[in-house]
């Protein structure tokens, strides 16, 4: 006699996008429920723990010594499992701070990087496991992201995802529930905004914050020429005199810092495609490139890789929920959507 898994009664199973940047929880019938930083403040004197997401990002560049605010997710992967543990563990109980959590031992599905190594897969695994979950199963971020957008991943149709987020960008090809032809590249946000620094401080030589960088990123930051310039200024420190400064920077001047890297994606991009079967070109002539993530709201940038790749490009409509909107769709059907994991047990997957 097969008797039911007391787990199942309290557990809310939920989707993780797992990000550099930020963390997404999708939570089965519910929809997504937490979006926040992927940053961890830790007392490095006591070791402990002073604060997790959203709380954290406002420590950044603003703390003690003995405080330090770090993300524990680099390009994508685990830097510090034990941190990364700690953070889903905080994220997994806020989830579930209405029910019994000690019995809360949800299924999750996360998404990872397009292409990352065993043990990297094994150690996402590990931390979401100790994290409380009783399943784990992994799903290749573009191509929870391409489920997300609704794209059909399981049909003998090519679709060209490019999912531009925090630490990694990723382009995947997919057709019949599988990636056909990949890129992984360390250029993505975080990227873009080292360029910034570097270019504030060689050119005039002016130290920025992190979180100045991103804001003037987001503010004037393009891809491509704009129809009305924008302006905005820059406050950082001044590294002859040491004392605080600010100018006037305009958006010609950040995507003059930004080219190489905006290059470099839009050349792999091309590189894809070179490699992608022509059947699957054919289709993604018809239909298109979809952006998805974070830096797909980079102005211009659908401009820029419509007219470096003669394709059409669209930008995915709420880009930076697709890959945890995703993992929720695959969560809802996981029978007909196992084919699409990376690693699972499917003996585990109850057909219920």
């Amino acid at each position: 006699m097969k008797f039911p898994n007391p787990f199942t009664h309290f557990a809310k199973d939920i989707g993780i996008d797992l990000g550099t940047a930020n963390t997404l929880i999708y939570v089965r019938g519910r929809g997504i429920v937490i979006n926040e930083a992927s940053v961890v403040a830790v007392n490095q004197k006591t070791g402990a723990i002073v604060a997790i997401g959203a709380e954290a990002k406002r420590m950044v560049g603003r703390t003690p010594s003995q405080i330090v605010a770090t993300r524990p997710l680099v390009a994508g992967v685990v830097s510090d499992f034990e941190v990364t543990e700690e953070m889903l563990k905080y994220f997994i109980r806020k989830v579930h701070e209405d029910s019994y959590s000690i019995f809360a031992r949800p299924r999750v599905v996360v998404g990872i990087p397009s292409v990352v190594t065993e043990v990297e897969k094994r150690a996402v695994e590990d931390a979401v496991r100790n994290a409380g979950a009783r399943e784990v199963y992994l799903v290749e971020e573009p191509m929870a992201a391409a489920i997300g957008v609704r794209l059909p991943v399981q049909e003998a149709v090519g679709s060209l995802v490019v999912d531009i987020g925090g630490g990694t960008t990723d382009i995947a090809v997919i057709a019949l529930g599988g990636i056909v032809v990949s890129k992984n590249l360390k250029i993505a946000g975080d990227k873009l905004n080292e360029d910034i620094i570097r270019f504030a401080r060689d050119e005039f030589k002016m130290l920025l914050g992190e979180r100045t960088a991103e804001d003037i990123k987001i503010a004037i930051g393009s891809a491509y020429e704009l129809e009305s310039p924008l302006e905005a200024t820059m406050r950082g420190r001044d590294l002859v005199t040491g004392l605080p400064k600010e100018i006037v920077v305009d958006d010609a001047d950040i995507r003059r810092a930004m080219r190489h890297s905006i290059n470099t994606l839009v050349n792999t991009i091309r590189t894809v495609i070179e490699e992608t079967p022509p059947e699957l070109v054919a289709d993604i002539m018809r239909r298109g490139i979809v952006l998805v993530g974070g830096g797909s709201l980079l102005r211009g940038l659908d401009q820029l890789i419509h007219e470096e790749t003669k394709i059409p490009v669209r930008v995915a409509e709420d880009p930076l929920t697709a890959v945890v909107r995703g993992t929720g769709i695959i969560l809802e059907d996981i029978e007909s959507l196992k084919g699409v994991l990376v690693s699972t047990d499917y003996e585990q997957v109850p057909t219920e």
